[in-house]
């Protein structure tokens, strides 16, 4: 069992970043000081909303310019550190070579914070941030699965380069890390393997990312018509952070957390927001045919590729989270919440209007 020494400082890799965010704030209300391992030390815009939660916290925070795709690049951040949280890795779904912009990025990157953890004595334990996306890559995936449900002890066998890319880019660079981890004895390597996340970002630049790609649709008329039912996780922003914190701290921590809140689809979710929003904004309120997603799905969206609807459209999601519950003492935000909150955040910067 690891015990880390809350008086030496703690590494967050990209901590700029969605997650990272509320994980840095969640450290620095600890009263810790935080490392924060950056692109750019000097950008304002992606880095002032830490140097004003650390100003209102009794934790410190300290910048260093690293990159996911040079060596030695988290060495300096590093030093003395006993913890070590890997946060930063792309997360594109539209990608022109998935080589560039999503593998080599998240496998390398991933291999040089390892290899910097290898090197560096201090370290103790490196938490990284992977994905459900290295334990499946469609809902099919779940259905075919042990008792149809997924678990830490199944991986991602069914992407690839061609076919969703990011769901392999996670896959091998969580391999990676198990592989580099194995070889050596003095750091223990914890992963949280979300499912999609949601809720509000602390930096007000993310509202650009992925996940909130998906909200904007729901809200500017994209899914007025109808939502498919994409089988899928969801889980709260603000969850994922906390159970980092504790992968981090809890001596007994171990292994794979599969970190996923809610076993749901995508027009569940966007049904969650229409009491408080339905009169106003053209949310979805009903189930598009899988069927006509056959026929007209690949036209619209090169992305929605026929074997992507065949393998998740109307297809159930499970996955169990009782070992981060029972391990990690995670409780988890209901859907409504975490839908709330992160829609409210779109209206507030005017991102969706109300009709």
């Amino acid at each position: 069992m690891t015990k880390i020494n809350k008086t030496k400082p703690v590494l967050v890799t990209g901590a700029n970043g969605y997650v990272a965010s509320w994980l840095v704030k969640r450290l620095l209300e600890e009263g810790l000081t935080v490392h924060a391992a950056v692109r750019d030390p000097q950008n304002e815009k992606k880095n002032a909303h830490l140097k004003g939660i650390a100003l209102r916290t009794t934790g410190t925070i300290k910048f260093f310019k690293a990159d996911l795709l040079k060596k030695g690049s988290y060495d300096e951040a590093m030093k003395e550190c006993e913890l070590v949280y890997h946060t930063a890795s792309p997360f594109i779904a539209s990608v022109k070579d998935p080589q560039l912009e999503l593998i080599d990025p998240a496998v390398k990157g991933t291999e040089n914070v390892l290899l910097s953890a290898s090197r560096i004595s201090s370290v103790k334990r490196v938490v990284l941030t992977s994905s459900c996306a290295a334990i499946y890559t469609d809902a099919i995936d779940t259905v075919n699965a042990p008792n149809g449900i997924l678990t830490e002890e199944i991986w991602n066998t069914t992407s690839s380069l061609d076919y969703q890319p990011y769901s392999y880019s996670k896959t091998l660079a969580e391999k990676k890390a198990w592989e580099i981890a194995d070889r050596q004895s003095h750091f223990d390597l914890v992963t949280i393997n979300p499912s999609l996340i949601l809720g509000p970002p602390l930096n007000p630049g993310d509202t650009t990312s992925e996940s909130f790609n998906i909200l904007k649709q729901m809200g500017d008329g994209t899914m007025k018509m109808g939502a498919p039912k994409v089988g899928m996780g969801l889980v709260d922003v603000r969850d994922v952070a906390e159970t980092h914190f504790k992968a981090g701290f809890l001596p007994e921590a171990k292994g794979r957390y599969i970190t996923s809140a809610h076993n749901t689809n995508l027009l569940e979710i966007g049904q969650s927001l229409l009491p408080k929003y339905g009169d106003r904004f053209p949310l979805p309120r009903r189930a598009v045919p899988k069927w006509l997603l056959m026929l007209v799905g690949p036209m619209a969206n090169k992305l929605v590729t026929r074997r992507f609807i065949r393998n998740n459209v109307d297809i159930l999601w499970q996955a169990d989270n009782s070992k981060v519950q029972r391990e990690l003492g995670i409780t988890f935000r209901p859907m409504k919440e975490t839908m709330e909150d992160a829609f409210q955040v779109l209206v507030d910067k005017k991102i969706l209007t109300a009709k």
